[in-house]
């Protein structure tokens, strides 16, 4: 029997994913762009500054596409009432999440400002629709390696190029944790991590910048296994919301230690605790184990 996606009244799935493609890739033509040194389509500037704002650094790069995006999902769907929440737009003063909107976008512009300034090619452009607190649908676009990823909660997951040619999620069949291969972070790292990764012994280890990319990482079979764990700093909606819908629309998992949701437009942007994604295949028991390994390593921690 088919399944209605959760979508805004009025709102069409196939003309939405139209849509999205169209904006995605605007966005990876931007950020490509800025990334080469080269003149920015659709009229934004082309000197890439970069400014530090407290949370890491914000560029030009950043600023254009999270235009491109508010501006599109306002023109391209004028009569839908849904709430916009940027990365970017968050860090201004005069910002506030209307608390009575029904339907949000949770996107990140630039996943991985850091990564994109190295030049590393590990960054992503992150798009969520939710519900309240419920995810609906998530796009993740890593414009370096020209793949458009969908996920649709109830419907399923997959990668278009740029001829909106599609191909398959494809886990990997590892199960043991012994074999499971972690993707971690690059530049988010403490003791605890460290520490943790030790406990859970598992099968190796792979450096990758955005989660959006790591996300992608677990989706193409490449690995099994994303942790983050909250320190002085905690990741925030904008993101985890993107890659979670992909993952779980593709049948993996993605939850606290404890084994709870993740829970967006509380009030608080921030996704602490220790956090979870994975393929889905003992994704239970990664958790027990996550778990009792935080017991000892920071008691009282709050997963």
């Amino acid at each position: 029997m088919p399944v209605t996606p959760l979508l805004p009244q009025g709102v069409n799935l196939e003309k939405l994913l139209e849509r999205l493609r169209y904006l995605s890739w605007g966005a990876a033509d931007i950020l490509l762009a800025y990334s080469k040194g080269e003149q920015p389509p659709y009229g934004f500037p082309n000197v890439l500054d970069v400014q530090d704002l407290g949370d890491g650094p914000v560029s030009a790069a950043d600023l254009a596409v999270n235009q491109w995006l508010l501006e599109g999902l306002k023109s391209n769907f004028p009569s839908i009432s849904w709430e916009l929440i940027s990365e970017e737009s968050s860090k201004e003063k005069s910002f506030k999440a209307d608390p009575a909107a029904e339907w949000f976008w949770i996107l990140d512009p630039l996943d991985g400002t850091k990564d994109f300034l190295q030049g590393t090619g590990e960054y992503a452009v992150h798009l969520a629709l939710v519900k309240g607190n419920t995810l609906s649908l998530g796009v993740v676009l890593i414009p370096e390696r020209e793949e458009l990823w969908f996920g649709v909660l109830g419907i399923g997951a997959w990668c278009e190029n740029r001829d909106a040619k599609r191909s398959q999620v494809c886990f990997s069949s590892r199960e043991r944790l012994s074999d499971l291969i972690l993707v971690a972070s690059r530049n988010h790292r403490d003791q605890r991590l460290e520490d943790l990764v030790e406990k859970l012994a598992l099968g190796g280890e792979k450096a990758v910048g955005s989660v959006g990319c790591k996300v992608a990482t677990i989706l193409r079979g490449e690995a099994d296994l994303y942790i983050s764990l909250s320190g002085k700093s905690a990741p925030k909606d904008w993101d985890m919301a993107a890659p979670e819908a992909v993952l779980r629309a593709a049948g993996g998992s993605f939850t606290h230690a404890d084994g709870s949701s993740l829970k967006y437009n509380t009030g608080d942007f921030r996704q602490r605790g220790c956090l979870l994604a994975s393929h889905g295949i003992n994704h239970s028991h990664l958790c027990k184990n996550a778990l009792l390994a935080m017991d000892i390593i920071d008691p009282g921690f709050l997963v």
